[in-house]
C-alpha cells in the first residue's frame, strides 16, 4: 500500500508540474485555457473561473491542460482565433510547449535547494587509505590523515578535494593535513590515470591515490550556495541522462537497465521507508529525467512539437495538420512499444517463470 500511494504521489507531482508549466506559459502568452485538470477520468469536483474549468479527477496520475484552438481544426470566432494556440506566432507556441520540461527542471532545482539547506550527510575529508606508490603516498600522506586545506582553500568534505584536484589536474598542490595533535604540509602532484565511470568505460582522470574513511557529517548550504549547487546538480544529471541514452544506443549499456512504472513504484516505496529526504531526492532525479525525455524529438512528446516549430521557422511555412497527426500516431506507437518493453522488464525483475521464459526469446 505504501508503494502504491508513494508512486501515485510521485507521478502526480511530476506530471502536474509539467502541465503547470504549459498552463502558466499559455496564460502569459495570452492563449485561452479551457481546462486545467488535476488527474484524469471522471471529475470529482470542478469549478469554472472565467473560461477555464479547474477540475479534480478520479485518476490521480498527473493532469492535463486543454488550450483554446490547440488542434488547429476547431471553428472559432474571430475574437477567439486571436487567443487560440494554433494562431500564435511559432516562437510563442514553442515557448508554451517548452515550459513543461522547464518546470520539471525547476521542480528538481527547488527540491535540491530545500534539501541542501536542510542538510545532507557528506563524507568528511578524513583519509581512509593511501594507495602505495601513488602521488599521495610518495608525498608522505598517511592513513588517518585529515585534509584541512589545499592551495589555501579550506577543506571540510571529500567532495571539496575532488573538485580542487579536477581544477588543478597535473599541477603541484600544497596540501595541509591534520595528523594527531599536529599538522603537516605536503606537496602533491596529481597524476593522469585511467579509471572507470558509471558506464564501465575507462576514462582519463587525475588522481592522487587516496580514498575516504567513510566518516560523515551533516552538510548544510546557505541559500545562495544551495541555489548554485542545485542548478549545477540538475545540469549534471540532465547530461548524464542524455549520455545514458546515447550509451544505450551504442550498446555500451543494456536497455534492460531501464525501469518502468513497477520499478519506479518499488523504488519510491523503498525511498519513503528510508525517509522524506531520500524520497524527495528520488523525485528530483525523476523530474529531471522526465524533463529531458520530453525534449527528445519524438512526435507526441514536447520535443517533437518543438522540432515541427523549428522546421516551420526554417521553411517559413506551416506543416500540414495531416502530417502532424500521422507523425504523432507513429510517435505514439513508438512510446507504447517502449512502455510495454519496460513493463516486461519490470515484470521480469519480479522473477515470474512464465514471463522469464517469454523474455528469453528477446535475449
Amino acid at each position: 500500500m505504501i508503494t502504491l500511494i508513494s508512486f501515485i504521489i510521485l507521478l502526480s507531482i511530476l506530471i502536474f508540474a509539467h502541465e503547470l508549466g504549459h498552463f502558466l506559459a499559455a496564460r502569459i502568452a495570452g492563449v485561452g485555457v479551457l481546462k486545467f485538470s488535476l488527474g484524469f477520468g471522471p471529475k470529482i469536483i470542478g469549478k469554472k473561473v472565467g473560461e477555464t474549468e479547474y477540475v479534480l479527477s478520479w485518476i490521480p496520475l498527473g493532469g492535463f491542460v486543454k488550450l483554446l484552438g490547440e488542434s488547429g481544426n476547431e471553428e472559432l470566432s474571430p475574437e477567439d482565433e486571436k487567443r487560440s494556440f494554433f494562431k500564435q506566432a511559432v516562437w510563442k507556441r514553442m515557448l508554451i510547449v517548452l515550459a513543461g520540461p522547464v518546470f520539471n527542471f525547476l521542480l528538481a532545482i527547488l527540491i535540491f535547494i530545500i534539501v541542501l539547506i536542510y542538510g545532507l550527510p557528506g563524507l568528511t575529508s578524513d583519509v581512509g587509505e593511501v594507495q602505495k606508490e601513488s602521488a599521495a603516498f610518495e608525498s608522505g600522506m598517511n592513513n588517518g590523515d585529515k585534509i584541512i586545506s589545499i592551495n589555501g582553500q579550506k577543506i571540510i568534505f571529500w567532495e571539496d578535494i575532488r573538485l580542487i584536484i579536477a581544477e588543478n589536474k597535473d599541477k603541484e598542490m600544497e596540501v595541509i593535513v591534520e595528523r594527531g595533535a599536529g599538522k603537516k604540509i605536503l606537496s602533491i602532484k596529481p597524476r593522469l590515470s585511467q579509471s572507470k565511470n558509471i558506464f564501465g568505460e575507462e576514462v582519463p582522470s587525475y588522481l592522487i591515490g587516496i580514498s575516504p574513511s567513510g566518516k560523515t557529517m551533516i552538510e548544510r548550504r546557505n541559500p545562495w550556495d544551495a541555489i548554485l549547487s542545485s542548478i549545477s546538480k540538475t545540469w549534471d544529471i540532465s547530461k548524464l541522462t542524455v549520455l545514458s541514452v546515447i550509451k544505450m544506443l551504442e550498446g555500451v549499456i543494456s536497455p534492460r537497465t531501464l525501469g518502468g512504472p513497477i520499478f519506479i513504484a518499488q523504488v519510491a516505496g523503498a525511498q519513503v521507508k528510508e525517509g522524506i529526504i531520500p524520497f524527495l531526492l528520488f523525485m528530483a532525479v525523476l523530474s529531471i529525467n522526465l524533463g529531458v525525455i520530453n525534449l527528445f524529438p519524438i512526435p507526441v512528446l514536447d520535443g517533437g512539437h518543438i522540432l515541427f516549430y523549428l522546421i516551420e521557422i526554417v521553411t517559413r511555412r506551416e506543416i500540414s495538420i495531416k502530417v502532424k497527426e500521422m507523425s504523432q500516431q507513429i510517435g505514439f506507437v513508438i512510446l507504447l512499444m517502449l512502455m510495454l518493453f519496460v513493463i516486461f522488464i519490470d515484470i521480469e525483475r519480479l522473477n515470474f517463470k512464465v514471463v522469464n521464459d517469454i523474455m528469453k526469446i528477446f535475449k
